[in-house]
């Protein structure tokens, strides 16, 4: 039996993709066994659910007091707040890193129908 050298060549094939402002090398098949979260994504859901318990608190009379107080434009802020829109499992989905892969920060903050049935099809689909 000879005890020569051999030379084993693994072959990993790998996709760079976005991941919450940042790039990540992916193997084919892993993205569906372990969790995608978005950090930029969760960021926004917990920021606009902070802010509209900051409002309905009466710790801030309007979106332009909490702006100000909070240093950005109230424009955004008011973007931000309708994510508190999204339907809840919605919510779930993006917390837990199960949302749609092509999911994105900028479409949600853009108008989307505020019926539940309606935004599943638009970003579930």
């Amino acid at each position: 039996m000879s005890k020569s050298a051999q030379t084993l060549t693994v072959v990993i094939p790998l996709r760079v993709k976005p991941r919450g402002g940042r790039k990540a090398m992916v193997t084919p098949g892993v993205l569906a066994l372990e969790r995608r979260q978005d950090i930029t994504l969760i960021k926004a859901v917990v920021r606009a659910f902070r802010w509209r318990r900051m409002l309905e608190s009466g710790r801030f009379a309007t979106i332009d007091e909490l702006a100000a107080a909070e240093k950005i434009n109230s424009s955004y802020v008011s973007r931000v707040l309708r994510l508190t829109l999204l339907a809840p499992d919605i919510i779930e989905a993006i917390l837990d890193g199960r949302q749609p892969g092509e999911m994105s920060l900028q479409p949600l903050l853009a108008p989307f129908p505020i019926c539940w049935a309606e935004q599943r099809a638009v970003f579930c689909s």
